[in-house]
């Protein structure tokens, strides 16, 4: 299997195969700007469109070609999810907070579906719905109670699934029930970044690709940056490199973890296949403390699916044929099945495991998305851009927060202990698995 792995797995994204970015301009970097950009993904992109229109004079750079980082390398899962559950947002935040991180998240929702409509954004967007698995009784009752939540508080069209009923929508006997989500869809995370990048061109932004910033320095009137390219005063620097957060910006590093989450693609699976498996052509997920994530590709030919990768170097295989192990677990008629791309980009998770935005000084920061980037990265984009207009209105939001805590003490971006979190999660999922067994 191995040899088979290396030599005909591509490395690179599967949306790379039917997606090019589009060829942008070299500019010379303006010495002067009202607004700086770090970060040529969704959440920066996002930004530069509301800037530009506003009329203000943006430049936005990336250390590599747009198109090469998380953006382009994610799952397509346009989920909004927050990791803790509402009981424990509840207990750190209290009941309206929590609540109004929650609603925000439909919020968030409903306004990509806006934008993609209104800007023309043709990248396979469907509301598909999600489905998220219960290994347990007791995971059961908590996406239970959590449908009923969705339905009372938010208005959400959401239901519990039975065990009888599991197979309606997922053909696996791993799940002893579930949770069905109308409000959640996929779409081509490549073709809506491409669709970012000229309306952000057209908009008059000025995008540098391949230019590094090195470091800034907040004065009273505004941030001293030093590209690869030269240096640059703006009046305000926005922050949103999220999982690439480099050395550029020390204090902003310390605070994140990159985590590298992996993909694979199987090959072309044939439609009576994808009606077994995945009858209802959701997204989905689960419950495990180390989660997957997967759903057909948008044009129901093959699967993808998706976890944490658990490596911090090079391009190993184990964690393709781990992920490969798992999709046989969950539907054992894919056993063996050939496998066509596998591939990884970063996401980034901070200690208290919700996105946020917050400023220091003239920099203001939209970061920390933990794995949900396509609704929480171009949502906070949005509303760091009106920050930065002086609009409260619009820049109001729940993740309007105190920057994230030191992850660990010491930590300086190099996340060593990655292998040890994961495989305690792991004892945890075995456990859990083992008590389903035995009851």
């Amino acid at each position: 299997m191995t040899q088979t792995l290396q030599h005909s797995v591509k490395s690179t994204p599967y949306w790379w195969d039917d997606c090019t970015f589009p060829s942008l301009p070299v500019r010379d970097v303006d010495k002067t700007c009202d607004v700086a950009i770090v970060g040529g993904g969704y959440t920066g992109l996002s930004a530069a469109i509301e800037l530009a229109r506003a009329g203000k004079h943006v430049q936005l750079f990336d250390r590599q070609a747009l198109g090469q980082a998380a953006s382009s390398r994610n799952g397509g899962m346009a989920s909004g999810s927050i990791r803790p559950g509402r009981k424990e947002l509840i207990k750190r935040f209290g009941e309206d907070r929590a609540n109004g991180i929650l609603m925000e998240g439909k919020a968030a929702r409903e306004d990509l579906g806006r934008f993609l409509k209104e800007e023309g954004i043709e990248c396979d967007f469907f509301l598909s719905g999600l489905f998220d698995g219960a290994m347990t009784a007791d995971e059961a009752n908590e996406l239970r109670r959590h449908a009923d939540f969705l339905r009372s508080t938010l208005d959400i069209e959401a239901f519990p699934v039975e065990r009888a009923d599991v197979r309606k929508y997922i053909g696996t006997d791993l799940y002893v029930g579930g949770l069905v989500r109308r409000d959640i869809g996929g779409l081509h995370p490549a073709k809506l970044l491409a669709g970012m990048i000229r309306i952000a061109h057209a908009a008059n932004a000025i995008i540098h690709e391949n230019t590094a910033v090195l470091s800034s320095a907040n004065d009273a009137a505004g941030v001293r940056i030093q590209t690869q390219r030269g240096e640059v005063f703006a009046k305000k620097l926005l922050v949103c490199t999220d999982g690439y957060t480099d050395g550029f910006d020390p204090w902003l590093r310390r605070r994140l973890v990159p985590v590298r989450s992996r993909i694979i693609a199987t090959e072309a699976l044939g439609k009576e296949t994808l009606d077994r498996v995945m009858p209802a052509r959701m997204m989905y997920g689960d419950m495990r403390k180390l989660s997957y994530y997967y759903r057909p590709s948008p044009d129901g030919t093959r699967i993808l699916f998706g976890g944490r990768d658990g490596t911090t170097e090079g391009d190993p295989i184990a964690p393709t044929v781990h992920l490969q192990a798992e999709l046989a677990r969950l539907f054992p008629e894919l056993a063996g099945v050939g496998l066509t791309h596998s591939w990884f980009g970063y996401v980034a998770m901070n200690r208290d495991m919700i996105p946020r935005m917050f400023s220091s000084g003239n920099t203001v920061y939209a970061t920390g998305f933990c794995g949900s980037g396509i609704v929480w990265g171009r949502w906070l984009g949005k509303k760091a851009a009106f920050k930065i207009l002086g609009d409260e209105e619009q820049s109001r939001s729940a993740f309007d927060f105190d920057p994230a805590p030191k992850v660990v003490p010491f930590y300086s971006g190099k996340p060593w202990f990655i292998p040890i979190v994961y495989s305690m999660y792991e004892r945890h999922d075995r456990r859990t698995l083992r008590r389903r067994q035995n009851s």
